[in-house]
């Protein structure tokens, strides 16, 4: 159990029966009240996310999520609806397949990478997303040539990288240069030599 100080970010916690991870949070007193802690959870299995705030004498229940290594297949896009699937299998056993859908598998899906190896996140012996390491080499296969202009403010470009992910990198970065990709904010960290 959990107390409400200890709800902190990268925390998961079962509420209402449901798996959630702590997305961020702030304890604080207003005036002369007790203190609280407002956070923002996401549902692991919905991918919805709610605000919801703790009080001193609420306690909480921490969620038993256990890790294991799945293998990224590759990903199919449905033409009606526009829904990606993301198909892996566990442990390098192609005959132990499992997708997850775009809501679940979340907004860092789209810097995987096929035949990458994964932590997947298991609840109750179900997967119920997809855990990708804090930072990724990624090649660029589509840059615009640099403009010449205003790089006082410093100038950035679009570029398109292995993966069909689209992020903003410095001038300089051009087509078939490897990036570092800080996975969860999509932002380019530095050019890999």
């Amino acid at each position: 159990m959990l107390n409400y100080n200890e709800i902190k970010e990268k925390v998961y916690i079962v509420l209402d029966g449901d798996p959630y991870e702590v997305l961020n949070s702030h304890v604080f007193r207003k005036q002369q009240r007790k203190p609280v802690n407002q956070t923002k959870l996401r549902n692991l299995i919905t991918g919805s996310v709610r605000a919801e705030t703790f009080h001193a004498n609420d306690t909480v229940e921490e969620a038993d999520i256990e890790k294991t290594k799945v293998q990224f297949l590759y990903k199919k896009v449905d033409r009606n609806t526009g829904k990606t699937e993301y198909f892996f299998c566990h442990d390098g056993d192609r005959g132990r397949r499992f997708s997850l859908f775009d809501d679940i598998a979340g907004s860092e899906a789209k810097f995987m990478k096929e035949n990458q190896v994964l932590d997947a996140l298991l609840f109750n012996e179900e997967v119920i997303g997809i855990k990708l390491p804090l930072k990724v080499e990624l090649k660029v296969i589509e840059a615009a040539p640099a403009v010449k202009g205003n790089t006082s403010s410093g100038a950035t470009k679009q570029v398109t990288l292995e993966t069909g992910a689209i992020i903003m990198t410095p001038l300089f970065i051009k087509e078939g240069d490897t990036v570092l990709v800080k996975v969860e904010t999509g932002d380019y960290t530095e050019r890999v030599s």
